[in-house]
């Protein structure tokens, strides 16, 4: 197969994360049934986007340096299989430790296949065709916000939350199929190793693109997590259509930092957290003003990963690979803390309250970048 026609494998590589996504933040459309059926509060449930993500910041670096030398296509493969298990443990779970397992499972896979797939564009397409590539592959995020989980939360509302879980079930299976059948034999080119991730570590624009990267995410996921409830208290309406219209804006915020963040990221990403601060510190004060402030939200946050991904890269040009695992890292990493600290706020005081807390944490990211103007990533060298 020629580079010309990896367009297929480069949509598989998009549907595998498509398929993660779903999978982790489904449970933010389906908190509130799936806490009611296991007898426990928001906060405990928000352990369902706790335990993936700090599994996947350590799966990162430990799945891609065990098995840098294999091929990566056997590797996404085995990962999509493995996350179809897990989603039809979680639909079958019994008892919330069973929906707590194929949690683990799932952070193994996020940790591995983001780590191997979210860089593989140069390998798949012509190098004037990588940034496009690029942005088809990140668009799997949005997508999994404007697609994945309304669905899955309109179909735990008609069927139950079990069948949301069975239905990933059967997309993840297709999409191991689609992997084996379009992508090509991927031998590992550079292996990654902890010296190239230490070294990573040293460069000043690769720490503050992870400052910048934690107080963002760890906003947005300390409020996101629980914006059902927030909802359900403030509209007493269904989510859905609320959760529609803000993946719709993810998907337009992620092709718009696609096209803008190679060339000012450091302005792009600014903006972005100013966005998701004003969103968030005006949800509870705004009453009525739920729709276009979560359109606002999906805007900015649609940037975010896409923003986080080009600093590292940028910081890292000679390492793609280790960047993508830095930034894998850290992302899960982050997520985790977010939704568990998000978590204990929400029990201990209210989900207004959290959301305030959330918006001044991504207040402080803009200050941090305005902070440290003289760090500057490298010069790019487009071919």
């Amino acid at each position: 197969m020629s580079v010309h026609s990896r367009w297929p494998a480069v949509v598989s590589v998009m549907l595998g994360i498509f398929a993660i996504v779903t999978t982790e933040i489904l449970p933010i459309g389906l908190l509130t049934p799936i806490g009611t059926t296991f007898g426990i509060s928001p906060g405990t449930a928000g352990l369902m986007m706790t335990m993936p993500g700090f599994l996947a910041a350590l799966a990162a670096p430990l799945v891609t340096v065990a098995t840098a030398r294999l091929d990566r296509r056997r590797m996404l493969a085995a990962l999509a299989l493995l996350l179809a298990v897990a989603n039809f443990l979680a639909a079958a779970a019994p008892g919330y430790w069973l929906m707590l397992l194929s949690r683990v499972l799932l952070g193994v896979v996020i940790g591995g296949f983001w780590s191997i797939g979210a860089g593989l564009a140069p390998r798949l397409v012509p190098a004037h065709r990588v940034g496009a590539a690029t942005a088809v592959i990140f668009a799997a995020v949005p997508l999994g916000s404007v697609l994945g989980v309304p669905a899955g939360t309109f179909l735990g509302e008609l069927a139950g939350w079990r069948s949301a879980f069975v239905v990933l079930g059967v997309l993840t299976a297709a999409v191991w199929l689609a992997l084996l059948v379009f992508l090509p034999s991927l031998p590992a080119e550079r292996a990654t190793s902890p010296r190239v991730l230490a070294g990573l570590l040293r460069l000043p624009s690769a720490r503050l693109g992870l400052a910048v990267t934690f107080l963002v995410v760890l906003a947005h996921f300390g409020t996101y997590t629980y914006v059902t409830p927030f909802l359900h208290q403030a509209t007493q309406a269904s989510p859905t259509p609320y959760l529609l219209a803000y993946g719709l804006a993810g998907v337009l915020g992620n092709f718009l930092a696609g096209a803008w963040a190679a060339t000012a990221v450091r302005r792009v990403f600014a903006v972005a957290a100013g966005m998701i601060a004003l969103a968030t510190v005006l949800l509870p004060v705004l009453g009525g003003w739920e729709l276009p402030l979560l359109v606002l939200w999906g805007l900015a946050y649609g940037a975010v990963p896409a923003c986080a991904q080009t600093w590292l890269a940028q910081s890292a040009p000679e390492a793609p690979e280790a960047a993508t695992v830095l930034f894998t890292s850290a992302f899960q990493a982050t997520l985790s803390t977010g939704a568990l600290l998000g978590g204990v706020l929400v029990d201990a005081s209210s989900v207004s309250v959290t959301m305030v807390t959330g918006g001044l944490v991504a207040l402080l990211a803009v200050g941090v970048l305005q902070a440290f103007p003289q760090v500057r990533q490298p010069v790019q060298h487009h071919a």
